[in-house]
C-alpha cells in the first residue's frame, strides 16, 4: 500500500482531533450551561466538517491531470476553502444570534469551573495541532491545510479569552459576560472568513502570484541571458498548490528546433526546482532585428547594445 502523504496524513489528524474537542467542549457546555464553551463546541463541530472537506479536496487535488483536467485538479482545494469561508460565516453568525437571546431571555450559569478546565485542554491541543499544519501546509504550499492551521491557530486566542471571561464570571458573578464574550468570539470568526473568501476569490479569478514569486521567476530566467535575448508576457497564477505560469522567450533565429527546445526544457526544470509546484510553460520566439549581426556576433551585439542602453546612449547596430 501506498503510504499516505503529508498533506493527507495532515488532514486526517486534523479531522480525529476536532472531533475530540468538538464532544468534550459540547458535553460540558450543556452540563453548565455557559455560552462560551457551548459557541467554542460549535467552532470545534465546523473544524470537524471543515477538516473533512480539505481532506476530501486534498485527496482529490493529489489525483494528476487527466482528459476532462487538463491542468490538474489543484483548484479543488480552492473551492473547499470557499466552503469552509462560508461555514465559518453560518457558524458566528448562529453564535451571535444565540448569544442575544440570552441576553434578552437572562443567562443561568452552573459550575464554569469545569468550562474553564475543559477549555485550558483544548487551547494546549489547538496550539500544538495548529504548528503542525501550519509546518505541513507550508511544506506542500497547501491552502486547504493553511486555512485549517489558521482555525486551530483561532481557538487559541478564542479559548484563552473565554477562560479569562469565565474566571471573572466566577469569581465575580457577571453572569452576562458569558454571552458577550460569545459575541465577541463571533465577529473574530466572521472576520477570519472574509480573510478566507478574499484569498479563495483571488484563486478563482487567475490572481497573479505574489510578487515575490514573480521577481524570483524573473531572476531565474535571467540568468539564462547567455541562452536568449528577451523574456516577455510573464503571467502567473495558482490553482490550489500548484503555481502556474507561462512566458515568451526570445532566442536567437538561427538556432536549430532541438537547440530551442532544449534552452527551454532546461529553464523550465529550473524553475520547477526553485519553486516548488511551479507548472510551466514556455513560448519560444524567433529574434526579429532587421539588422541580425548573425549567429555568432549576436551576443556581442546584445552585450554592447545593453551598455548603450544603461549609459543613456542612442543604441545602434
Amino acid at each position: 500500500m501506498t503510504p499516505a502523504s503529508p498533506k493527507i496524513r495532515a488532514a486526517r489528524l486534523s479531522i480525529a482531533a476536532a472531533t475530540g474537542l468538538a464532544l468534550l467542549k459540547m458535553l460540558t457546555g450543556v452540563a453548565t450551561g455557559s455560552m462560551a464553551v457551548i459557541s467554542s463546541a460549535v467552532d470545534s463541530l465546523l473544524d470537524i466538517l471543515m477538516s473533512g472537506v480539505n481532506y476530501a479536496a486534498i485527496r482529490q487535488a493529489e489525483q494528476p491531470a487527466d482528459e476532462s483536467h487538463p491542468f490538474g485538479h489543484g483548484k479543488f482545494e480552492t473551492v473547499a476553502t470557499l466552503v469552509q469561508a462560508l461555514f465559518i460565516t453560518l457558524s458566528g453568525s448562529w453564535i451571535i444570534f444565540e448569544s442575544v437571546r440570552r441576553l434578552i431571555r437572562g443567562v443561568h450559569l452552573t459550575s464554569p469551573g469545569g468550562g474553564i478546565i475543559v477549555l485550558l485542554f483544548s487551547t494546549v491541543v489547538s496550539w500544538l495541532l495548529g504548528r503542525y499544519l501550519r509546518r505541513v501546509a507550508k511544506q506542500t504550499d497547501s491552502p486547504a491545510l493553511k486555512a485549517d492551521s489558521l482555525h486551530f491557530s483561532m481557538d487559541v486566542y478564542t479559548n484563552l479569552a473565554l477562560v479569562a471571561g469565565l474566571a471573572i464570571v466566577t469569581f465575580f458573578d457577571i453572569p452576562w459576560l458569558d454571552p458577550v464574550l460569545s459575541i465577541l468570539v463571533a465577529l473574530y470568526i466572521l472576520t477570519e472568513a472574509l480573510r478566507l473568501v478574499r484569498h479563495s476569490l483571488g484563486e478563482v479569478l487567475d490572481e497573479k502570484l505574489p510578487e515575490q514569486i514573480n521577481q524570483e521567476v524573473a531572476r531565474l530566467i535571467e540568468a539564462h541571458h547567455g541562452n536568449m535575448l528577451d523574456f516577455h508576457k510573464l503571467r502567473t497564477r495558482r490553482a490550489g498548490s500548484q503555481k502556474i505560469m507561462d512566458f515568451h522567450l526570445t532566442v536567437c533565429k538561427h538556432l536549430s528546433v532541438e537547440e530551442a527546445h532544449a534552452i527551454a526544457d532546461h529553464l523550465e526544470k529550473r524553475i520547477q526546482e526553485e519553486i516548488r509546484g511551479s507548472d510551466v510553460t514556455i513560448h519560444i520566439e524567433p529574434c526579429r532585428r532587421a539588422d541580425c549581426p548573425g549567429r555568432d556576433k549576436c551576443r556581442a551585439a546584445m552585450a554592447r547594445m545593453d551598455d548603450e542602453r544603461d549609459n543613456g546612449q542612442d543604441l545602434k547596430a
